[in-house]
């Protein structure tokens, strides 16, 4: 058991983490996607602290993140040229690409695969932090595996307090969803992950983008998968979400027919939900305000003790999509087509 620590984002506060890593220890770290547990991508058992702080199956990659490009060469046995655009146009930023792996990289890192995923953040403490390890930083999200990820030091210390020594608190995240995850075949991208980085925005590298079934498919459990999220159970609250599709009115009318006085909707704006009685939890208009919203909205129903929740079925284009991926995970791929 530790006594977690909570730092702030100053310099004195990036060196008493990172003599942390250099240990061997996790630290939380804030990002522009959500907070991550960090540790040294090199150092099997800094890495296997992870899993154990998390609860997280050892075959789930872990993303790795670097400060700046020059750092990819060791990590990997070859770039892409598309990688190379990717990151021209999208790093630093929330954009996660799969290459092949080089032997730096342990296979505990990258979940028993020949590939690593790696990102660069554009949250400026997170690049100040890895600079200043010295390594690349393995880091998952910072929440109990299977609940909703974090996107506030607070909801890092709810779930970690005693699991990792320290947490460097980088406010808010202004992003809300984890990074997107691609790898590359050829002269196309296939999407893994979908995050704020959109399909169509891949589509300005080139027009060959397939997206993965296992972004809106249940896969078998015994799928091996080489982006994080693709494949267990994520994201979930304690209670019963449900997807409903369709415009406002035929949420509305739905949840009037169906939905108990002790249910909760989520919905995008109070319009959803007019005349009913229900508690609601606003999302937001945009794609964008969904985005950003949704993870801490999925942790307050815990905090409401909610039982049953009907949750209005986000767009499925743009980064809607990557808010409708979480919710069908947090919902168990519960959808309602009235």
């Amino acid at each position: 058991m530790f006594d977690t620590m909570l730092l702030d984002s100053s310099e004195n506060s990036i060196k008493k983490a990172s003599d942390l890593i250099r240990t061997g220890e996790v630290v939380g770290m804030p990002t522009e996607t959500v907070y991550g547990l960090a540790a040294n991508a090199f150092n099997e058992n800094a890495v296997r602290k992870i899993f154990a702080a998390k609860g997280r199956p050892a075959d789930n990659p872990l993303i790795v993140h670097v400060s700046s490009f020059e750092e990819i060469s060791p990590l990997v046995t070859e770039i892409p040229v598309l990688a190379r655009k990717c990151a021209e146009l999208f790093w630093p930023g929330p954009l996660t690409m799969i290459m092949p792996k080089s032997d730096m990289i342990p296979m505990v890192t990258s979940g028993g695969l020949d590939t690593v995923g790696i990102r660069m953040p554009s949250n400026n403490t997170a690049r100040a932090f890895i600079k200043e390890c010295s390594c690349p930083i393995a880091a998952p999200s910072a929440n109990l595996s299977g609940s909703p990820s974090p996107t506030t030091a607070s909801h890092v210390l709810n779930d970690m307090k005693g699991r990792i020594p320290a947490i460097i608190d980088g406010g808010a995240c202004g992003v809300g969803v984890e990074s997107t995850v691609i790898s590359f075949e050829g002269d196309g991208i296939r999407l893994l992950r979908p995050g704020f980085v959109s399909a169509e925005d891949l589509r300005e590298v080139t027009e060959n983008v397939l997206i993965d079934k296992g972004v809106l498919e249940m896969l078998d459990e015994n799928a091996r998968v080489s982006s994080p999220g693709m494949k267990y159970k994520h994201y979930a609250p304690k209670a019963e979400v449900s997807i409903v599709c369709g415009n406002s009115g035929e949420f509305n009318g739905f949840c009037m027919k169906n939905a108990s006085a002790d249910d909760v909707l989520m919905v995008f704006d109070e319009s959803d939900a007019a005349g009913l009685e229900n508690r609601l939890l606003v999302l937001g208009k945009s794609d964008e305000e969904q985005a950003q919203r949704l993870f801490d909205a999925l942790r307050e129903l815990d905090e409401m003790g909610a039982k049953k929740v009907y949750a209005r079925c986000p767009n499925k284009t743009g980064v809607g999509l990557a808010v409708y991926n979480r919710l069908l995970r947090a919902a168990a791929f519960r959808v309602i087509v009235p």
